[in-house]
């Protein structure tokens, strides 16, 4: 797993032995970073789930402004930190150890332009936490949630503007009506 583009291309990044997380591949993130394009730059950036914490590195590198990376995992949070401190400490990337759907709902800060989830396949969390995110989200903001490819769920109160498939995966491209 590395960084694909921008300022810290090429930056090799920490990943979990074995299969208690599962990070988002180099080839769907570039994906998802294709699709986002310029939405990136200057962003704050709002990583649910952020297991490794690639999808906000890569954001990071790519020209956001800051990056909140937020998991329940003592083993993940480490692991991010680590990361963070392999492309040099990046002082626009806050990790929160908390689980993500208690910390968005007591969340009163300043709005995010986008916000990457990836939360364990088949539990319903993404429609779970749709409803909390709105009012945290700028109007002109993108949610981009990770699925297993056979689920489905209710975008209330967002809109689903794109959905791709890759693998086993299903990725949703969400914005404000």
């Amino acid at each position: 797993m590395r960084i694909i583009s921008g300022e810290l291309k090429g930056r090799r990044l920490k990943s979990f032995q074995g299969q208690t997380i599962r990070p988002t591949s180099d080839k769907v993130k570039g994906a998802i970073f294709n699709v986002l394009n310029t939405k990136v730059q200057s962003a704050r950036v709002l990583d649910l789930f952020a297991g490794t914490g690639g999808l906000a590195l890569e954001a990071l590198s790519r020209g956001a402004g800051s990056a909140v990376l937020v998991d329940m995992s003592r083993q993940a949070v480490q692991l991010i930190q680590e990361n963070i401190k392999l492309l040099g400490n990046p002082v626009q990337a806050h990790v929160i150890h908390e689980d993500a759907c208690r910390f968005i709902r007591r969340y009163t800060g300043a709005k995010f332009d986008l916000v990457f989830m990836d939360p364990p396949y088949h539990q319903n969390l993404v429609e779970t936490l749709l409803p909390d995110l709105q009012g945290k989200v700028n109007q002109n903001g993108v949610i981009v949630a990770e699925t297993g490819k056979d689920e489905m769920f209710s975008a209330e109160p967002f809109v689903i503007r794109i959905v791709k498939e890759y693998g086993d995966s299903k990725v949703w491209f969400l914005q404000n009506p």
